[in-house]
């Protein structure tokens, strides 16, 4: 599968890491995280798991999580987003609704949007937190 993936995703791929024989990470630029997706999802038959994300001092970081049952190998998708004052990427939602809550969790904790998803809203925070704070980012 790895060659696979490789052939498929070609030059979007632009760092790409195997720190053991079924666990492999690979970065794309933020502007074909959905092209990407929808190649592994639908040409190549992963299976979305999840996605996680990070704040790190350089920007955002989301990784989009990956299975191809078939061998066991894991493929973790990291896109960078340097732009902490608007950060955003395009939703993954409309390729499969299993990315709905991720996203919107990922949008309250992190502050990112998700361009073209279809229900932005609140999901762990209560209705009166503050607007434009974030739980899981650096204070500045």
């Amino acid at each position: 599968m790895k060659e696979q993936v490789k052939e498929k995703l070609g030059n979007k791929i632009q760092e790409w890491k195997e720190p053991s024989a079924r666990r492999i990470y690979f970065s794309v630029d933020k502007k074909d995280i959905f092209e990407v997706v929808k190649i592994l999802f639908k040409d190549l038959s992963l299976r979305f798991s999840t996605a996680s994300a990070v704040d790190t001092p350089q920007g955002l970081e989301i990784i989009y999580h990956f299975s191809f049952d078939h061998s066991g190998e894991f493929y973790s998708v990291r896109v960078f987003i340097e732009d902490k004052k608007n950060p955003e990427v395009d939703s993954i939602t409309p390729l499969f609704v299993g990315a709905d809550w991720i996203e919107r969790e990922i949008w309250e904790m992190f502050g990112i949007n998700f361009k073209g998803h279809p229900n932005l809203k609140r999901l762990l925070l209560a209705e009166d937190w503050p607007e434009g704070e974030y739980p899981l980012r650096q204070k500045s």
